[in-house]
């Protein structure tokens, strides 16, 4: 289809899929079934975004069914559309599309091109893929569609903590930290955890765990009450950013030099304890600030170095996200998944742009990704100047293309394709000429 310029027709809403609004839908809702989260203005007509939004739920929902072992579960015929299946995109969010909570000036617009209002009449998919944690896929697609006023699904997203969801059979009793109040918890049991434990649930047990942190009587309402002398936490994740760095480092130190896992314990070796997973390894990100604020990849280099002094040993660690390779094959599948439900066609497309703010994860995934062995397409790194990097720096990892803002990545990444089918064709005529002249 990207071969062709088309005129969009008029969106229609997909048969199976709840239309939710961004105004009264809340996390209970998104997780009752197949949705899409709609801005009230198209609540009685679906808009432009609304067909991108739609198959990536269902090819998600589908994607899992298959992992599972479900089996495949992709209609026979793929419907009509007017999509191209050569190309895709996929954004980080924080100095990409949202800064400080609030939309970049240029990413409605951006949004706008890829749904069809551009001069080629074409429209391309599109997926979200955060290190941001803390919340679900469900509660990030809420605040994305009220911060960009658009329809957006649940299944575009793919967080940081996503893949995290495949260890809940493996873990029984895991310590999870990060985020605002019990967030993280209700993240991890959705994911399938059996049984979660938080920051606050050890503090309550005994307060003299972080000397200099006492809970507030909402954080002791909301721990829960258990014996820690007698519980042995398997495993650490950390899904989202410390809000309490001094309990939190003190907390998970004690558990990584502990006795398999028991508080109150200390191991001689230093090598009974836990392991410990991060969500993602960025060391910094862009906020409402001017200048760039620390993140989880700094609290992950303090752990280090705070476990080194202590112990002498190196600490072993595991982070997901981006640039981990992991984040970007699930990103395939699922665009792979997408592709076979519209178009028939069981590969990715042909080429992903990601557009990204930071050179350490973003470009540095997109880039490695590109050049492993485990890569079925080319992926495409486009740098904005919107967040973390700044002009008149370097980056440490090289983009392929560098734009001031997400409208103009996405203009150039939809331009290149545009080129890249007319230098084909011209290519197939010559050839052709070139063979009746033999004749």
């Amino acid at each position: 289809m990207s071969d062709q310029i088309l005129l969009s027709p008029p969106a229609k809403a997909k048969p199976g899929i709840r239309r939710l609004s961004s105004v009264s839908a809340t996390f209970e809702e998104l997780t009752l079934g197949l949705s899409v989260v709609v801005p009230p203005e198209h609540m009685m007509k679906p808009s432009d975004a609304h067909e991108t939004a739609a198959a990536m739920e269902m090819a998600k929902h589908r994607l899992k069914k298959l992992e599972s072992g479900a089996g495949d579960l992709t209609p026979p015929s793929p419907p009509e559309t007017n999509f191209t299946d050569k190309y895709a995109f996929a954004f980080d969010i924080d100095g990409v599309l949202i800064r400080g909570g609030k939309p970049i000036p240029q990413a409605v617009e951006a949004m706008k091109v890829l749904n069809g209002q551009n001069e080629f009449g074409v429209k391309v998919p599109y997926i979200f893929v955060t290190n941001g944690g803390g919340k679900t896929e469900q509660e990030r697609c809420l605040d994305l569609s009220r911060q960009l006023e658009m329809e957006i699904s649940p299944g575009q997203f793919i967080c940081g903590h996503t893949p995290m969801r495949e260890m809940a059979q493996k873990y029984k009793t895991v310590l999870v930290v990060g985020g605002e109040g019990d967030k993280c918890r209700i993240v991890a049991e959705g994911y399938g955890f059996k049984d979660v434990v938080t920051p606050g649930d050890i503090i309550k047990d005994n307060k003299d765990t972080t000397p200099f942190r006492k809970l507030t009587q909402d954080e002791t309402d909301h721990s829960r009450a258990r014996n820690f002398g007698e519980t042995e936490i398997e495993a650490i994740f950390v899904f989202a950013d410390s809000r309490d760095w001094a309990g939190d480092q003190q907390i998970i130190l004690d558990l990584l030099m502990s006795k398999h896992g028991r508080l109150g314990t200390r191991s001689e070796t230093f090598d009974e304890g836990p392991p410990i997973f991060f969500s993602h390894n960025d060391i910094v990100w862009s906020t409402s600030h001017n200048l760039t604020r620390i993140g989880m990849g700094a609290l992950r280099a303090s752990l280090e170095a705070m476990y080194k002094a202590i112990t002498g040993k190196d600490l072993i660690s595991t982070a997901f996200g981006k640039p981990q390779i992991g984040t970007f094959q699930f990103a395939t599948r699922l665009l792979q998944q997408w592709r076979k439900d519209t178009h028939g066609i069981n590969a990715p497309p042909q080429t992903v742009y990601f557009v990204g703010d930071t050179p350490e994860s973003d470009i540095r995934g997109t880039n490695e990704f590109n050049a492993s062995e485990f890569s079925e397409n080319t992926w495409y790194s486009i740098l904005v100047r919107t967040g973390v990097f700044q002009e008149g720096t370097k980056p440490a990892f090289q983009p392929n293309a560098t734009v001031d803002n997400v409208l103009e990545a996405v203009k150039f990444g939809i331009q290149r394709e545009v080129e890249k089918t007319l230098k084909s064709k011209v290519q197939q005529l010559s050839e052709q000429q070139e063979a009746i002249a033999e004749e």
